[in-house]
């Protein structure tokens, strides 16, 4: 039964669907689903496996320590410059096309980059299989809503979610299991068995989308290819180089700000731009890309702070990280049900993101009182936590975004959101790094300038180079033991900085409008 009319295809609209009966159909659903979650799950998992194999890759392809680096940059570079024409791609070729193409491409350049023989080889595959893997995640998202009747969004929207959030997290723990126990170059083969299953699923029952006949706006998109790609640029090389002590780095920041401001004027005044401007006047759409800025920075900054603490500090090695980190993953599957079970009740989703904002503030504010003694158990607790508040925010957030938009929106709106989570990744990590280098040297400072012969009784700092060479290696010693406690307060510094920032935002949820009671599941 139908209780509105649904919103026309060519505006927004202010009242979600309500047509019990999905956008499209298919022969056998949960097949589908199962393909369509099989190739988003691999394409978010590619964004971190190969991080802890960089080593072993620096090796094998003749490498420098700064250069291997580009392994992961062309990648991200990559995917951000491909992500703004999905919607266009989709509407002029069709979405089942595109998909199917871009998945197929980005098993072929899985094994290519499983293949490379040397740098440029691997830089120029891992740039293709970022182009191809961009496309991935905002097709799914919006096939994976069309193909579920609108009671249903927000179970399967926590679905698709839990693909999304532990990807991140499984990557460092897969790469190094097979790093270890096979050869790096499996980070990379691992794509194909699973990726070839996906591919038969999408072919088999992927359903055919409405192809659009619309301009495509070239200097949009190239304006916003510039200022995404130097910005990638700019927070990926930043800690390198020091920051804006360095030329390079103000020549991107330029760049990006310069050609940022001329594609946000070109797309306000142009009259078919690259995005329809009208996504930007729904307010829960909006609001949701500020959220998602957020859980970029926590989920994606945290699963790249967290392994080499625990393996530099507490030195866990790289399975028995994996085994740590992975209660996040229990607890973002915990959140989905509790999240699906409060939405199937009509319970106000405005309140379940505020309060996931609020579990996570709290895990962090258990991190930031973290020590060099923290057992494991506190770190696997803090991390159930953790994944829960995760999944309250994410899995309604992406209900509400897409609430009140039209069907034929929802491609470019959820190649928005993963732009802005991909956004707030780069931007966190490359923002927490930064300070924790900085907090590094301060505090070394700080407890060097405390180690006298009054404050330190072991032994006489003041005349230990009587004590050659025993002398040198008790200096060793204690300069690495102060090299520790530093590291932690820095890594706590950072923690209290990503607590108030999960504080700040968790009253925005209330400025969302609550979305309209879904009808009743058939």
């Amino acid at each position: 039964m139908a209780s509105a009319a649904a919103p026309a295809d060519g505006q927004i609209g202010t009242t979600p669907e309500v047509e019990e009966k999905p956008h499209l159909t298919t022969e056998n659903y949960w097949l589908l689903v199962l393909g369509i979650m099989g190739a988003s799950t691999l394409q978010i998992l590619d964004s971190t496996i190969a991080n802890v194999a960089l080593p072993h890759m620096q090796t094998a392809l003749g490498a420098t320590r700064e250069t291997i680096t580009w392994v992961l940059t062309s990648y991200i570079v990559a995917s951000a410059v491909a992500l703004p024409a999905t919607g266009w791609l989709a509407d002029r070729f069709g979405g089942r096309r595109l998909m199917i193409v871009a998945v197929a491409g980005f098993i072929i350049t899985s094994m290519l980059c499983g293949m490379a023989q040397n740098l440029a080889q691997m830089v120029l595959f891992r740039s293709l299989q970022g182009l191809t893997g961009a496309f991935i995640m905002p097709l799914s998202q919006a096939f994976i809503l069309d193909i579920t009747r609108p009671s249903r969004h927000s179970q399967m929207m926590g679905l698709w979610g839990m693909g999304v959030m532990i990807g991140p997290i499984l990557g460092p723990i897969l790469g190094g299991w097979l790093t270890e126990s096979a050869n790096w170059r499996w980070v990379f083969y691992i794509n194909l068995p699973l990726g070839i299953l996906s591919l038969a699923a999408l072919i088999a029952y992927l359903p055919h989308r409405e192809r659009i006949e619309r301009r495509f706006d070239f200097l949009g998109f190239t304006l916003l290819a510039i200022s995404l790609s130097t910005l990638q640029l700019l927070l990926d090389r930043g800690t390198l180089l020091d920051w804006f002590e360095s030329g390079e780095i103000w020549i991107y920041g330029v760049i990006a700000l310069g050609a940022g401001w001329m594609a946000v004027i070109h797309l306000a005044t142009k009259k078919d731009p690259l995005f329809n401007t009208a996504l930007m006047k729904d307010r829960n759409f909006t609001f949701a890309l500020c959220f998602m800025l957020v859980v970029g920075v926590i989920l994606i900054s945290m699963m790249a702070l967290l392994p080499p603490m625990l393996q530099n500090l507490f030195g866990y090695g790289v399975i028995d990280t994996g085994i740590v980190l992975m209660p996040r993953g229990v607890g973002i599957l915990i959140s989905m049900i509790t999240a699906n079970y409060l939405s199937r009740r009509n319970f106000d989703p405005r309140v379940i993101i505020s309060a996931g904002c609020l579990i996570c503030a709290l895990s962090l504010w258990q991190m930031a009182h973290w020590s060099l003694v923290v057992d494991e158990m506190t770190v696997i607790a803090t991390g159930l936590l953790q994944g829960i508040g995760l999944g309250l925010t994410f899995i309604p957030l992406q209900s509400s975004a897409f609430a009140t938009l039209s069907p034929r929106f929802r491609t470019d709106g959820s190649s928005l959101l993963n732009l802005s989570r991909s956004l707030g990744g780069s931007i966190g990590i490359s923002l927490l790094t930064a300070i924790w280098g900085g907090n590094l040297q301060t505090s070394h400072s700080d407890q060097v300038s405390n180690i006298t012969a009054t404050t330190f009784s072991v032994f006489d700092v003041a005349s230990i180079d009587r004590f050659q060479p025993t002398g040198d290696m008790a200096m060793v010693a204690l300069n690495a033991e102060i090299n520790r406690q530093a590291a932690m307060v820095a890594y706590v510094d950072d923690f209290y900085l990503m607590m108030w920032l999960t504080l700040a935002v968790a009253p925005l949820a209330f400025l969302m409008k609550r979305n309209q009671a879904p009808p009743p599941a058939r």
